[in-house]
Parts: structure tokens; sequence; C-alpha cells
């Protein structure tokens, strides 16, 4: 999951990237609101922690902005502000949830998780593609009985693959999901992920598939596996 982090507070935001991508997310840090805005139109996030108070733009122009296009990309508002007046003013602009400042690190991820669920219509149903099994809740993999052992980045390109078994998908959407605007790395090393993971699928009935021009193709092998 690719999250934009709108944080002007340097420090604060550093921490809750590190956090945030500790746990499995990719994150974008941006510390103003004109540059937040831009990425808003041109990158593709699952969701944005927004806060109001941010140069150049307030986070409510941003958040009017990204409904006017009516992008509907799931926002949580950090805010120093916790009046009820403030609360009400952020939730009738487009906010989907908001948290006031200080906060506890598990009460933002646990809101930003509900948020994902509500916004995708995620149950907790897993998902799978032959042997291969993605247990949402836990967010492990297993092949037939074994628990996959992967990296970060890894699970990363899985997931993404995973969640659309049987379509292609783009080398660019694959490296929006994995890397952040700050990682200063080719769209080429998707293929070094790719490689390590078929390694890992080896020997079983799902394989991941080059298809040129279109991307890359999780899918259930229907014959036996190549000696």
């Amino acid at each position: 999951m690719r999250i934009l982090l709108v944080e002007d507070q340097a420090d604060l935001a550093r921490w809750l990237a590190r956090a945030l991508t500790a746990s499995g997310y990719v994150v974008d840090v941006i510390h103003d609101g004109l540059n937040a805005d831009t990425a808003l139109q041109t990158e593709p996030y699952d969701l944005a922690v927004l806060d109001l108070n941010l140069p150049r733009l307030s986070g409510k122009e941003v958040l009017v902005r990204l409904r006017a296009r009516h992008q509907t990309l799931p926002v949580l508002i950090l805010t120093a502000h916790g009046e009820l007046s403030d609360k009400v003013e952020g939730l009738e602009l487009g906010a989907d949830d908001y948290l006031v400042k200080p906060f506890e690190l598990g009460e933002l991820e646990a809101r930003l998780k509900a948020l994902l669920r509500r916004h995708q219509g995620h149950d907790n149903e897993p998902l799978s593609c032959g042997a291969l099994v993605f247990d949402k809740k836990e967010r492990v993999f297993r092949l037939g009985t074994e628990r996959l052992t992967l990296t970060r980045r890894e699970h990363a390109v899985l997931e993404a693959l995973m969640r659309r078994a049987g379509q292609p998908v783009n080398r660019e959407r694959l490296f929006s999901q994995v890397f952040s605007l700050d990682d200063e790395v080719n769209p080429e090393a998707i293929e070094i992920y790719i490689h390590r993971l078929r390694k890992k699928l080896e020997g079983s009935d799902v394989a991941i598939t080059t298809l040129r021009g279109l991307g890359y193709l999780l899918e259930q092998r229907h014959g036996p596996p190549p000696a």
C-alpha cells in the first residue's frame, strides 16, 4: 500500500515515515501543500495522511482540490486542533477520519487499516492463486503449508501481483507500489524482485510470467512445473 504523508514538521514526518515503512507501507513524504496537490494529481496512492497547517497551501485547500477533482482517495487528517468544530469542518470538506496530535502510533496504524478496508471493500478473506495464499489479516503469504519468507519489497511486489492475479500488471505500476519518490532507483530494479520471487515459487503450481509490452502476470499453472 502506498501512502502520501503530508507533514511540515520534519522530525515528526521522518518518524512517521520510518514507522509506517517498517509496517510494510511505501511512504512518500511531502512538507508543503502545493507539492502535495501536485503529487495527488500525478501519483497513484492508496491513502493520504494530511496535516492541516501547511506552508504554501493549507491542508484544507489540498483536500478541497482533491475532492473537486472527484478523487475518492481516503484521507486522514492530522491536526493540533481537537475542537469539535474543527473535526466537523474537516469531515464536511471530505476527510474520512481525523486524528489529533499528539497521538499514539498504534492508533494511527489502526485507523489507516480501517480506512483502507472500508475504501477498498476488502474483507479478511484470503486471496489465493493455486497453492499460493495471501492472508490479508496477518499479511503473510503461504505456499502450500509453508510460510514464504519475503523481504519488504518482495512482499510488496507479490502482493501487487496477487491482488490482480490472472491480469497483467505493468512495470510502472509495480514500481509505484514498491518504491517511494525519494528512492533513487531505476524502474528496471523490479526485475530483481521478480527474479527472486520466481525462485521462491519454483516447483509449485504458481508462476510469474512476463508478457512483452504488458507487464507481469501471476497465474496458476495447469500442467506439471518444468523440470
